[in-house]
């Protein structure tokens, strides 16, 4: 019926991923189902499973499948248990084309260990949970399904290969064969390549139709299948700075020709003092010059400042391209590259001036870090320690228990609490995309942080090293408003200096602090708001009297 595809699986199979490629690549419009049911409600699926039980929610679902279906060229993405449904399966099997994607326990088990919106997966057993999923939904998928597509392999190019080449022609134009038989081929002539991102993990910010995946792995810049997956258009311009360049900018750009881009490259200053006007326009001036249309894919290749100028300028540009986020600092690779804040610096206050726009996928290659100086290296750290402070104790536990392996560049280590983090950080955004509440928890240290880069000037000091020492100073403010104990603020403190972040503020003047940290986006109504730990792995946002913040100043300045 009107060129539908319907997607179905158990959870963790791939299904929204596969099935937002899908649609770019044949031009039909993608659905969730599971995002369609949280609109129509205004809740998200574990609040209703908490609330109204499976019963209800199983309703819920049954309604949205029939109404769904019914509408015409799309690509639907169904939630695992929609097969369950007698209707349901003989909506889907009669208005599309049903393709099951298929994944062996171990497969769903990894890729949805640590996701806490699974409500079925909130066992003492996840493992003995799937396995019965799996028993008793198999053979529904199988009844309905017109295509199977086992998902073994995650790399999202090789699976929208097979699923195109086994779709009817209403659902691949004729003059689209010719296309498809040259990505085929492309394909196959890196699949030694792609072997290298074989151990990849890719993780998921679900924000409806602006959703998209993070790939964290080693040795992806030189994988066409993962690089170019995520970009429709023919045309693309990185966008990197005078340090990554002579680093990364041949190869990436080698790679993307060699899965048939026309590059463009534009290369900016490095440094935070360079996030600004003058720059972005640089940007624009190279789009406009070589003529780059509103299909245009701008990949940003560098750390936070190259990331959030590029995210800024594909905002702006035509009034919207897409982009993609290459991240090679790990404070890029843990945080900036992730939620879509994008933007550049004003004199009187950093990131004041930007838009949220989110990217196509967020590409991790921690190879990356081997070529990161130490003092990048250490910047980086402040964000994952922000992480597990604000919001999962246990994860900070771990950090300080493996610091000496972080700093050591420790491959396994970096790949955990890179993944950690963004786990952590995709959740926040998906609750709170663009900081109406939840998020903000997110600038945890940085209200002091960005104080001290502005008045220090930008640059001076790296943004991490800014905002370690100012995971100091919110926790010696939450210590003295009785949020946390002493031994509490002495960790966080240890950790951080242990990470080789500075500690001690720099002496601005208690009157320019003051002024500096009025200007941030989270004050509302001239007062200064904090975010806090109360206690240890949970946060608060906050004003605070005037006289306990002054303490905090004296006691943390040198």
């Amino acid at each position: 019926m009107g060129g539908n595809i319907f997607l179905v699986g158990l959870m963790g199979a791939g299904k929204t991923t596969v099935g937002r490629a899908l649609a770019k690549r044949l031009n039909k419009r993608f659905i969730d189902s599971d995002h369609e049911i949280e609109e129509r409600t205004g809740a998200s699926i574990p609040l209703i499973f908490e609330i109204e039980g499976e019963a209800s929610f199983r309703q819920r679902e049954a309604e949205v499948i029939r109404d769904l279906t019914a509408q015409h060229d799309i690509v639907l993405a169904t939630g695992g248990g929609a097969v369950l449904n007698p209707e349901s399966r003989a909506f889907l099997k009669e208005r599309g084309t049903v393709i099951y994607l298929r994944a062996s326990v171990n497969s769903i088990l990894q890729r949805t260990s640590h996701d806490k919106n699974r409500p079925l997966l909130q066992t003492a057993d996840p493992r003995k949970t799937i396995e019965e999923l799996s028993r008793t939904r198999e053979p529904f998928y199988n009844e309905i399904a017109h295509i199977v597509i086992d998902t073994g392999r995650p790399n999202v190019q090789f699976l929208m290969q097979s699923i195109l080449s086994q779709l009817g022609p209403e659902h691949v134009p004729t003059e689209a064969h010719a296309s498809l038989q040259q990505d085929h081929q492309s394909l196959s002539k890196y699949s030694m390549t792609s072997q290298l991102s074989s151990t990849a993990d890719t993780l998921h910010v679900d924000l409806g139709t602006r959703s998209y995946p993070i790939t964290i792995g080693q040795s992806l810049l030189g994988d066409p299948a993962v690089l170019a997956a995520h970009i429709v258009s023919s045309r693309v311009a990185i966008v990197t700075n005078t340090v990554v360049a002579p680093l990364y900018l041949e190869q990436v750009s080698k790679t993307l020709t060699a899965a048939g881009k026309q590059v463009t490259q534009i290369v900016l200053p490095d440094g935070e003092e360079e996030k600004n006007w003058a720059n972005l326009m640089k940007v624009f001036d190279v789009l406009l010059a070589e003529k780059c249309d509103r299909k245009t894919t701008l990949v940003a290749l560098g750390g936070g400042v190259i990331g959030d100028m590029t995210g800024f300028a594909a905002a702006a540009y035509m009034r919207g391209v897409p982009f993609i986020q290459v991240p090679t600092t790990l404070l890029s690779q843990v945080d900036s590259s992730v939620g879509g804040k994008t933007g550049i610096n004003h004199p009187l206050g950093k990131n004041m001036i930007g838009a949220f726009y989110q990217p196509q996928a967020v590409i991790a290659d921690t190879s990356t870090l081997n070529t990161l100086p130490a003092r990048e290296l250490s910047a980086g750290l402040s964000e994952v320690i922000k992480h597990g402070a604000i919001i999962d104790a246990p994860f900070f536990d771990w950090i300080e228990a493996n610091m000496s392996k972080l700093v050591a560049k420790d491959a396994d280590a970096l790949a955990y609490a890179i993944k950690r983090s963004c786990e952590i950080k995709a959740d926040v955004v998906r609750q709170d995309e663009r900081e109406g509440g939840l998020r903000a928890i997110l600038n945890f240290g940085h209200t002091f942080g960005h104080a001290i880069e502005a008045g220090m000037g930008y640059g001076v000091w790296l943004h991490g090293e800014a905002v370690g020492c100012g995971i100091v100073m919110a926790a010696d403010l939450s210590h003295r408003l009785g949020f946390i104990d002493a031994v509490s603020k002495e960790r966080i403190t240890a950790v951080v200096k242990a990470a080789g972040l500075p500690t001690v503020a720099p002496d601005l003047g208690t009157e320019r602090w003051l002024e500096l940290m009025e200007v941030d986006k989270k004050n509302e109504g001239g007062q200064i708001k904090f975010i806090l730990l109360k206690p240890l792995g949970t946060s608060v946002i906050m004003t605070v009297p005037q006289e306990v913040l002054l303490q905090t100043l004296n006691a943390c300045i040198s």
